[in-house]
């Protein structure tokens, strides 16, 4: 099996690591500047809504990775029971003979299970464990930790007093970008108490973002509003999380790995927050102390989004709590460019688009452009106004070439 060329600590940047739910999801983050993705298989991975990988399929996957120098970490972070203990052994051992890189855990039962049964991979402790300090932090590096995912709870400064008192070679890894969950270190029973859905494996239905009213018990059906805004109720709705504008900062204080939330999200989120982030982190090795080109964040905004905020890293604000249970969702993918013919781009339709219509290109290692439709035409060659059925291939007639791999997308329009 190909091996992966090895992202470098001493390289004094951090790693990129992305979510791949899907091999789609994987292969955007790889194409689009990820230095590693993590992964689940079909059991033990916390997110059951993704469509997750097979035996053969995490093999596949692993070899594409390695291909093009990415990593891939696997996450077994479920909360265990008896007979979850039983299956481990030959999961485990199927993971490392794919060649999976390093594995994601909360449980110190797996921890125990990987240097028995899988030595070769890195243990990597999951933000779910909790760490919150040097100590913790230390203690897992003596049971064979290569690396802790801190908890999200932490301020900027509290990771650097770890990294100043944990060994050089223990890596320290952080979230960036991405939903935020309003229960300490993501251990939440909401979801199992309303809906009988266990969030702890893998199973949420996100109660924190419904809204809420309060009933006393002698009026049955008269529900009181918790006068939180004249919008609802939503206590325990977080915002999303958004960091790329602080990279230098996160780079002082010691994180070694920027993960990005979102496994069971879309192939063009994926694309797009990797592209975003990996171009924050290449301009802050070419210009530390320059400002971060405004087209960067802006990217950040064309995927469906809570509104943003920087967590816990710089402490506890009022108004963290976003007053929404939806989205914001300026913009949508359209189509993704398949290769050119001649001066035309070939495309596969994602979302319906118009002739006229103008468009912002995304292609991988590059900075986003806008393109005018003019002309658009099905493979017979025969003329279109729309292109409105799934996964459809269109030719568009083009001033310059469009890169394989590269997304279309627009604006929505107010009216749909």
């Amino acid at each position: 099996m190909s091996q992966p060329m090895r992202w470098s600590v001493s390289s004094g940047l951090p790693e990129l690591l992305c979510p791949a739910g899907s091999r789609e999801r994987l292969e955007a983050a790889v194409h689009f500047g990820a230095d590693a993705v993590y992964l689940a298989g079909k059991e033990f991975g916390m997110r059951s809504g993704s469509p997750n990988f097979g035996p053969d399929e995490l093999a596949s996957a692993v070899e594409y990775a390695h291909c093009a120098g990415v990593r891939v970490y696997l996450a077994c972070n479920n909360l265990m029971n008896n007979a979850d203990c039983e299956k481990l052994p030959g999961f485990l051992r199927m993971a490392q003979n794919a060649g999976v890189d390093a594995v994601i855990v909360t449980d110190f039962a797996v921890l125990d299970f990987i240097r028995e049964y899988a030595p070769g991979m890195e243990i990597h402790i999951s933000t779910q464990a909790g760490v919150t300090n040097w100590a913790a932090a230390k203690m897992l590096y003596n049971l064979g930790a290569k690396r802790i995912v801190l908890a999200r709870e932490l301020p900027l400064e509290e990771i650097a007093g770890i990294r100043a008192r944990v060994p050089k070679d223990l890596e320290l890894e952080t979230f960036v970008h991405g939903s935020m969950c309003m229960s300490f270190s993501g251990r939440c029973l909401l979801s199992e108490y309303f809906t009988g859905r266990n969030a702890n494996r893998g199973d949420c239905a996100q109660p924190c973002r419904w809204s809420y009213a309060v009933m006393e018990e002698t009026r049955p059906g008269c529900y009181f509003p918790v006068e939180e805004t004249e919008k609802g109720t939503y206590l325990m709705n977080s915002r999303d999380l958004c960091m790329v504008r602080h990279i230098p900062e996160l780079v002082r204080a010691g994180v070694t790995s920027l993960k990005i939330e979102g496994r069971a999200k879309s192939a063009y989120y994926a694309a797009v927050t990797a592209n975003a982030y990996r171009h924050a982190i290449d301009s802050f090795a070419k210009m530390p102390n320059a400002p971060l080109p405004a087209w960067i964040p802006e990217e950040l905004n064309k995927i469906s989004h809570r509104e943003y905020s920087t967590g816990f890293y710089y402490g506890w604000t009022p108004g963290e709590v976003y007053e929404n249970g939806g989205y914001v969702r300026g913009w949508e993918e359209i189509a993704v460019c398949t290769g050119m013919h001649g001066n035309e781009a070939v495309l596969s339709q994602r979302n319906r688009f118009f002739r006229g219509d103008t468009v912002s290109v995304l292609e991988p290692g590059a900075e986003p452009y806008d393109l005018t439709l003019s002309e658009i035409y099905d493979e017979s060659g025969c003329p279109l106004e729309t292109a409105n059925h799934a996964e459809m291939t269109v030719l568009a007639p083009v001033d310059r070439p469009v890169a394989e791999h590269a997304i279309l997308r627009k604006q929505i329009r107010p009216d749909g």
